[in-house]
């Protein structure tokens, strides 16, 4: 059997988190996490948003005290449920305060050997629509992105990391991230190797179409008790040249292919009503547990 630690000659390893949720985390899987982090020393560790439920202080802190554990380079996205939801003012003069402890790995850019992880902002501080949790790339958020990606040394290779997919077109539903389809075109040009996303709770690796060429898109899971159809997971990356190989790593050994869904979901809510689609994993509670 493999050893998972062991990575292969001139591999870059990457450990892609998602949707922790302190103050509703699945303790047992975080634990994991942290055991596989501190042993296999990967690379980096990109979390793509959604560290907290209800973005208080104290799941800050959790959240602060976690990541600044890890003893490897990090980079953090921010989710929609890590906007304050309960003070206003905060939410709009500086939603990144409760941050601070960790202000260095917010929405920064992580240089490997030959490799770059930049990230891109899909969160807003207010939207001209109700669902506030949806996505949303500005132009600014965007422009700093791609000036990134412009400045790197010629040949790098690139990994985007955000927290909602970039799809805005192709699903049934209304959960979609504005200014999706622009991103990923642009991406395109620059033949980024992939986009890093949460926000679904469940992994999965597409590939979209855009009029400048495929992008693949890596979604990872929950860490969570808000679980969807996939018990909790994150994605284990390995990159070797231009070829990248993602292994859905979760304490129940669910092998990568069942775990991945086949399309983003119209929405982030768990399908629980008859004739949902539902992996054969299904592990899913007949509602969310409570926050406390």
């Amino acid at each position: 059997m493999r050893d998972p630690g062991q990575a292969g000659a001139g591999e870059i390893r990457i450990f892609h988190l998602s949707d922790i949720h302190f103050g509703l985390v699945d303790a047992a899987a975080i634990a994991w996490v942290q055991e596989c982090i501190a042993l296999e020393r990967p690379d980096a560790v990109a979390i793509t948003g959604d560290l907290t439920m209800r973005a208080r202080h104290r799941e800050y802190g959790a959240a602060n005290d976690w990541i600044g554990s890890l003893e490897v380079p990090v980079t953090v996205n921010i989710g929609n449920h890590d906007m304050p939801y309960f003070n206003l003012i905060e939410r709009f003069v500086a939603p990144y305060r409760r941050y601070r402890a960790i202000h260095s790995m917010v929405e920064s850019e992580v240089d490997l050997p030959g490799l770059a992880i930049v990230p891109l902002k899909t969160t807003a501080r207010a939207q001209w629509r109700l669902n506030w949790s949806k996505g949303w790339i500005t132009g600014a958020a965007l422009a700093e992105t791609l000036a990134h990606i412009d400045a790197l040394p010629e040949g790098t290779r690139v990994v985007v990391s955000a927290h909602h997919p970039l799809v805005e077109t192709g699903t049934r539903g209304t959960a979609l991230t504005r200014g999706g389809s622009h991103a990923l075109e642009e991406l395109a040009r620059r033949k980024v190797l992939a986009v890093l996303s949460g926000h679904v709770h469940d992994p999965f690796d597409l590939v979209e179409e855009t009029a400048a060429g495929p992008v693949r898109m890596i979604g990872a899971g929950t860490l969570s008790q808000r679980i969807r159809s996939t018990p909790p997971s994150f994605n284990d990356i390995r990159i070797a040249g231009d070829t990248l190989r993602v292994e859905v790593r979760n304490l129940q050994r669910v092998a990568t292919p069942d775990m991945q869904i086949d399309d983003v979901p119209e929405d982030a809510m768990p399908p629980r009503e008859p004739g949902e689609p539902v992996s054969h994993v299904a592990t899913i509670p007949a509602e969310d547990p409570p926050v406390y």
